[in-house]
């Protein structure tokens, strides 16, 4: 029976989404074609229909799902987007979580071009909190792109290392809870509301 070309297009969103689960979950190298085609529910055979290679799926889950943070991030405030972020519920949920956390350190040891989707995906995540700043602040657009670069990688970095802890060690919350005080103390205050 043939696919038409809708069809063929959900299912192939559909591993698109899958594969973006399972790399947050398990890492670019810990997923194999067969595995991820049968997560998706579909056969190994029917991959290549779909893409040139596995790092070409990378590169459109990661895109994918970095734009799906944002998404999810809109509208938040940045205090609260540190506390969601540098959080127990976060750290423990890698296959649902930001992209950055859970896969920056294999993006290293990837191709330029899955590099420059992480770039994008950075850039854009730095804007959509710059963004809170624009109005009515009082410190340099560099200053805020500082302030917000440095807040990331923290955010980032503890949720890595709290990942590297055993799940239940003091540890690995004793990491979430300083970063985010630490973090939230120096964020600027954001601009009072325009009336």
């Amino acid at each position: 029976m043939r696919v038409t070309k809708a069809q063929a297009q959900a299912n192939r969103e559909h591993i698109v989404e899958t594969a973006s689960v399972l790399f947050r979950e398990r890492g670019f190298d810990g997923v194999g074609v067969a595995d991820l085609m049968a997560a998706a529910g579909f056969t190994h055979g029917g991959f290549y229909k779909h893409f040139g290679s596995k790092a070409d799926l990378m590169a459109e889950a990661a895109a994918s799902s970095l734009a799906q943070s944002l998404t999810n991030s809109a509208g938040v405030g940045v205090p609260e987007f540190v506390n969601l972020y540098v959080s127990r519920d976060h750290r423990d949920g890698p296959g649902g979580g930001c992209t950055l956390a859970a896969l920056c350190g294999d993006a290293a040891r990837q191709s330029p071009g899955l590099k420059a989707t992480f770039a994008n995906g950075i850039e854009s995540t730095l804007a959509a909190l710059e963004s809170q700043y624009e109005n009515g602040q009082d410190t340099p657009q560099e200053e805020i792109r500082t302030k917000m670069l440095d807040m990331l990688a923290h955010a980032v970095g503890a949720i890595m290392l709290s990942r590297s802890c055993p799940d239940d060690s003091a540890l690995a919350d004793e990491i979430l809870e300083v970063c985010r005080a630490r973090i939230i103390a120096s964020l600027p205050p954001l601009p009072a509301p325009q009336s």
